[in-house]
C-alpha cells in the first residue's frame, strides 16, 4: 500500500471512529441519560460535531483525495473509498463549521423536547425547537448549493436519489396501494386483530423477542436490547445496539419493532470486518438499510412459514393467552390491514401511504411552503386525504416520530424505498433458495441471513444503491415486485 493511500485510510478511519462516538452519545441520550443532562449533552454533541467537521474538511484530506483520484494503480475497492470520501469532503466543505455545531446542539435539545412534548401531548411546547431545527436545516440545504433543497438533504441518506425521482416512483405506487386498499375494505370476511390486543406481560415479550433475535443471528455479545421512546439501531460491527418499546396490550409493537431493528443490526454486524471503518466499507444507503429491517419484519416475520414454527413457542411464552386462537387466526390477526394512525404499527399495504404523507410535508417545509406551526393542520389534512382517518391527539399525529426533532429531514422516503428493495430482493432469494418456505417453517433462519450477508451486507458502499440492486437482482428498482407481493399476500388473507 502506498504512503498516500495509507494516510488517507488512517484519516478516514479516524472520522469513522469519531462518528461512532457521536452515535454512542445519541444512544445514551435516548436510553440512559438523566433528563436534566440535555443542555450538557447538547454542548457535547456540538463540540464533537465541530471536531468531525474539522477532520472532514481538513486541507490534508482534500489533497489526499485529489491525488488518489488521479492515480491509476488503485484497485476497485480503494477507488470506491476515494469516491465516497470525495463526496463527503465536497459536501462538508460547503457547510460552515458554525452551522454544524449550532445544528448539532439544536437537534440534541430538540430530541429531549420532543420526547417530553410527546409524553404530554403538547405540540406548542415542541414547536420552538422544531422551528429552529427547520431553519438550520434550510440553511444547511442552501449552503450545499444543490439546485433543489430536498435533493441536497436526500444525498445524506440515499446518494443519487432526487425529489423528482421520488415523486415519479411514489406517483406510480400510490394508486396501486389505494386500489388494493379499496379491495381489502370491501372484503366480506376481514380478520380480527383481537388476538394481539390481549394482555402480554413485558417480561414475556422481551424473552420471546430475544429468542427470535438469536435465531435471526443477532450477536448479543456484540450488541444489546434496551427500551426507548422510539425504536432505533445504533453502532456498527462489534457494537450494534437496538431499542424497542413495549405495550402490554398490543403484541405487535415490541415484537415486530424488535425484529425490524434486528434487521438493521444484522446489516451492521455483517459488514466486512476489514473494511467497516473505510469510506466504502460502511452501509450502502438508508434505503438499502431499511430494506433489511422491513425484509425481516414483514417478508419473513409476518409470513405464514415463520409462524408455523414460532406460534407454538409464542403460546408457551404466554401460557393460556392464545389457547383459543389457532395458527390461521393468529396469522391473519398480525396481518390485519386497515388505515391506522401510527406509522411504525401500520400494516404493509398502508405503510407507504404514511411515508408519502411525510415526504410531501417535509418537501413543503424545505421549500418554505409550510412552517412548523402549520404542521398539525397539514398533517391531519394529509391523513384524511391518504388514509381517511384523523388523529385525536398530537401524540397520534404530528408528534409520533422522532426524525424531525433530530434534523433527519429526507430520511422518511428511505422506508418506502426499503420496502421496494426488500420485495425485489425476496424474489431473487426465492430463486436462489426454492425451498425458502420450508426452511423458515422449520425455524432455519440462518440461510436467509447468510444470503443477505453475502449478497448485500459485505459489499458495504462499494456499489451505490441502484448498482447494488442490479447486481443482486439483475434488474433496476421497480414497484412491481412489491405490488405483486402485497396483492398475492393480502388477496389470500382477505379472499379476493
Amino acid at each position: 500500500m502506498n504512503e498516500k493511500l495509507e494516510r488517507f485510510l488512517e484519516r478516514s478511519r479516524e472520522i469513522h471512529d469519531l462518528t461512532e462516538i457521536q452515535q454512542g452519545l445519541e444512544w445514551d441520550q435516548q436510553v440512559m441519560m438523566p433528563r436534566k443532562g440535555a443542555a450538557q449533552r447538547g454542548a457535547q454533541q456540538a463540540a464533537l460535531a465541530g471536531l468531525i467537521h474539522a477532520r472532514l474538511t481538513s486541507p490534508e484530506l482534500g489533497d489526499l483525495i485529489r491525488t488518489l483520484a488521479e492515480e491509476d494503480g488503485l484497485d476497485e475497492t480503494h477507488k470506491a473509498d476515494v469516491r465516497e470520501a470525495k463526496r463527503a469532503w465536497e459536501r462538508a466543505t460547503k457547510i460552515p463549521a458554525r452551522l454544524v455545531t449550532e445544528r448539532a446542539q439544536a437537534c440534541a435539545l430538540s430530541q429531549v423536547a420532543w420526547e417530553e412534548a410527546r409524553h404530554n401531548d403538547d405540540f406548542e411546547a415542541f414547536r420552538p425547537h422544531l422551528e429552529k431545527v427547520i431553519a438550520l436545516t434550510r440553511e444547511m440545504a442552501a449552503a450545499l448549493e444543490a439546485p433543489n433543497a430536498y435533493d441536497a438533504l436526500l444525498e445524506d441518506f440515499e446518494p443519487g436519489m432526487t425529489e423528482e425521482a421520488l415523486r415519479t416512483l411514489f406517483g406510480e405506487l400510490k394508486p396501486e396501494l389505494v386500489t388494493l386498499l379499496d379491495k381489502i375494505k370491501g372484503a366480506p370476511n376481514p380478520p380480527s386483530q383481537e388476538p394481539v390486543l390481549r394482555h402480554y406481560p413485558r417480561s414475556g415479550q422481551e424473552a420471546f423477542s430475544r429468542r427470535v433475535m438469536a435465531d435471526m443471528g443477532y450477536d448479543l455479545g456484540a450488541g444489546r436490547l434496551d427500551a426507548s421512546a422510539h425504536p432505533f439501531t445504533s453502532g456498527t460491527f462489534a457494537d450494534v445496539r437496538i431499542t424497542t418499546r413495549y405495550d402490554e396490550n398490543f403484541l405487535n409493537m415490541a415484537l415486530f419493532g424488535t425484529i425490524h431493528e434486528t434487521g438493521h443490526a444484522l446489516y451492521e454486524q455483517g459488514l466486512d470486518p476489514d473494511r467497516y471503518r473505510d469510506p466504502s466499507g460502511q452501509a450502502c444507503s438508508l434505503g438499502v438499510h431499511e430494506s433489511q429491517s422491513r425484509f425481516w419484519e414483514n417478508l419473513i416475520g409476518r409470513s405464514r412459514p415463520f409462524w408455523k414454527h414460532y406460534y407454538a413457542e409464542l403460546r408457551k411464552a404466554f401460557p393460556g393467552v392464545l389457547d383459543d386462537v389457532d395458527l390461521d387466526a393468529f396469522y391473519r390477526a398480525i396481518n390485519v390491514c386497515q388505515p391506522s394512525l401510527i406509522r411504525v404499527e401500520a400494516d404493509e399495504v398502508t405503510y407507504n401511504l404514511h411515508i408519502i404523507l411525510r415526504f410531501e410535508l417535509e418537501s413543503a417545509l424545505l421549500a418554505g411552503k409550510l412552517e412548523a406551526g402549520d404542521l398539525p393542520e397539514a398533517w391531519n389534512s394529509k391523513m384524511q386525504e391518504l388514509l381517511g382517518i384523523l388523529p385525536s391527539t398530537f401524540r397520534e399525529g404530528v408528534l409520533q416520530d422522532i426524525h424531525w426533532s433530530a434534523g433527519l429531514i429526507g430520511y422518511f422516503p428511505t422506508y418506502a424505498l426499503g420496502n421496494l428493495y426488500g420485495a425485489q430482493f425476496l424474489e431473487k432469494l426465492r430463486e436462489d433458495l426454492p425451498d425458502l418456505n420450508e426452511r423458515v417453517s422449520r425455524g432455519e433462519l440462518g440461510p436467509v441471513k447468510e444470503w443477505l450477508n453475502t449478497r448485500i451486507h459485505v459489499h458495504g458502499r462499494r456499489y451505490l444503491a441502484p448498482e447494488l440492486c442490479r447486481k443482486v437482482t439483475g434488474k433496476p428498482l421497480s414497484i412491481r415486485p412489491s405490488v405483486a407481493y402485497l396483492t398475492r399476500k393480502f388477496g389470500e388473507i382477505y379472499g379476493f
